[in-house]
């Protein structure tokens, strides 16, 4: 992945959305060196999204271009994060300025829907403009069209981590669903059943054209390529090897499915990813779900319409479907889960080690407080104002108090011993108010933190701040900050910026207090070392936890 040959350049034109999930749109080219001396080029004429998608990957995956930081997308492409009217008003403003006049325009960020809409009450999270910048950044990390041949270089458990990275997207949206008062997520699960409507509001400034809106009502119907009943026998192929223990690969040989390996293989046969061991006979179910849905509105190209948000990693979280289809996905996963054995005794302890107290430490003991951040950002990398001074929408998202995590843990033994601890948060209760049992609340814990701890014998104290918490990214380099090396560490070597946003690390909770389950384990670390399933957990204290709104 991928520099860009004239003679064998994106089919689309510069300003369409182009998509990651979209086969068609993607190219190879021979090595590093083609990118390096026709980028400028290509740059002129290659789809702009597909160019930046197609540096990123490069400059992440390249051993020889580690310390190179790209700019932050939601500047490049502010168009994706910011509605049209927004735009419109701002260049409105900045236009008339008098001339010499070099002061800042801040203008607020419009609203994209209204109460009349239940599913707005949760525009906060889906719009996030850290979220779907994480989101665009991820698959950048773990791109679909990564091909570990070219680049000599294979991403270790990639299709484990597809599985487990949308999961937890899911589990954080379901926690905002049961803050906000509104049921968790209905699967979707019929490709011919009626879909709920929506409109992001959005435009792509360079063409002019919106990402297209959804009706209420609509219904999938066959692409010129691919058709439902293929997304259909593909979920069906899929859950037949997942029952039968194996799949069958594209040289005809069984592969099984255990529990090493099976989740890995999976993740990549359903997204699908280059890494998928039989894309001719499971499919592409994942990507072609998207774009199916995302051009329900003109399936066939009749009427040239530009497809909706799903297509779009760095706009595909907006859309409240992307939800209820990865709650899909997620089901098929649960089936393999299904078919594992169950964990042992010997499984689930760490020999003299016990986690005897937890609590968090904030204002309040054991309760974080919730609020609404002022933010604002940069407009001029994505459009030219024809005026002099800084350009910004100021909007507003969602954060939290600082706290910490102080958890007691006895060694029993002799010896020093490495623990890798790990943090998870549930919600007590669903929508009813009833207690949700452990089964359904397994799959609502979203991971707060994961770090490494020596543990001395005797009693150990544990102190941990949030803001350290490895899940998360607490900012990022702005345009301004790379261009004039400003604040930038010369010797960082890495920074992929994929992290979760920190403020969202913490669900919103509500204004009555929201109870929430706070799970510790630690595991040995000296096993963890190991890239092997078999990894020992240990002894579990869950602790009662409330996120106040």
């Amino acid at each position: 992945m991928i520099p860009i040959r004239p003679n064998n350049y994106s089919p689309e034109p510069q300003g369409v959305p182009y998509s990651q999930h979209d086969d068609l749109q993607s190219h190879s080219a021979k090595d590093f060196d083609d990118f390096m001396h026709l980028a400028e080029q290509a740059r002129t004429f290659v789809n702009s999204t597909l160019f930046a998608f197609a540096a990123e990957v490069a400059i992440l995956h390249r051993a020889d271009s580690r310390g190179i930081i790209a700019p932050p997308i939601q500047e490049i492409f502010a168009d994706r994060f910011v509605p049209a009217d927004t735009f419109i008003r701002a260049f409105s403003i900045a236009s008339t300025k008098p001339a010499g006049d070099e002061s800042d325009v801040i203008i607020d960020v419009q609203e994209t829907g209204n109460i009349l809409d239940p599913e707005y009450k949760l525009a906060y999270f889906r719009e996030d403009v850290g979220v779907n910048a994480h989101h665009w950044h991820w698959h950048v990390v773990y791109p679909s069209v990564y091909d570990s041949n070219f680049l000599a270089k294979k991403i270790d458990r990639s299709g484990e981590i597809f599985y487990y990275m949308h999961q937890q997207i899911c589990a954080r949206y379901d926690c905002e669903r049961l803050s906000n008062g509104l049921k968790r997520v209905v699967p979707f699960h019929n490709f011919e059943e009626p879909l709920e409507g929506y409109a992001a509001h959005l435009t792509h400034i360079a063409s002019g054209r919106h990402y297209a809106s959804r009706p209420d009502g609509l219904v999938m119907t066959d692409l010129r390529l691919v058709d439902v009943q293929d997304t259909e026998r593909w979920t069906e192929r899929i859950l037949e090897a997942i029952h039968l223990g194996k799949i069958i690969d594209s040289e005809g040989n069984d592969v099984i499915l255990d529990e090493e390996n099976g989740v890995d293989i999976l993740g990549s046969l359903i997204e699908s990813s280059l890494e998928s061991k039989n894309k001719q006979f499971y499919g592409n179910l994942h990507n072609w779900g998207h774009v199916m849905a995302a051009y329900i509105h003109d399936p066939d190209g009749r009427f040239r319409e530009t497809p909706g948000v799903l297509t779009d990693t760095a706009t595909i979280l907006r859309d409240p479907l992307f939800y209820r289809f990865h709650r899909f996905i997620d089901n098929i996963f649960q089936e393999y889960k299904k078919t594992l054995p169950v964990y042992s005794k010997e499984n689930l302890t760490f020999p003299n080690i016990e986690i005897t107290d937890v609590k968090i430490n904030a204002k309040t003991t054991n309760v974080i407080h919730t609020f609404i951040r002022e933010d604002e950002l940069e407009l001029n990398h994505c459009i030219q104002f024809g005026s002099q001074g800084s350009v910004r929408v100021r909007y507003h998202h969602l954060d939290h108090e600082a706290f910490s995590y102080v958890i007691n843990v006895s060694n029993s033994g002799t010896e020093e011993k490495v623990g890798t601890v790990r943090l998870f948060l549930a919600p007590k209760y669903d929508e009813l108010g009833n207690i949700i049992p452990l089964d359904g609340q397994r799959r609502l814990y979203i991971e707060m933190d994961k770090f490494s701890t020596d543990l001395r014998p005797g009693k150990n104290l544990i102190v941990r701040s949030s803001t350290d918490s490895s899940v998360t990214i607490s900012s990022t380099y702005s345009f301004k900050e790379l261009l004039h090396g400003e604040d930038v560490d010369e010797d960082r070597s890495e920074f992929c910026s994929c992290g979760w946003p920190q403020h969202l690390l913490v669900p919103k909770g509500n204004n009555k207090g929201m109870v929430f389950d706070l799970f510790v384990m630690i595991t040995d670390g000296e096993k963890d070392k190991v890239p092997s399933s078999k990894r020992k957990s240990a002894m579990m204290l869950p602790q009662l936890l409330r996120c106040f709104g």
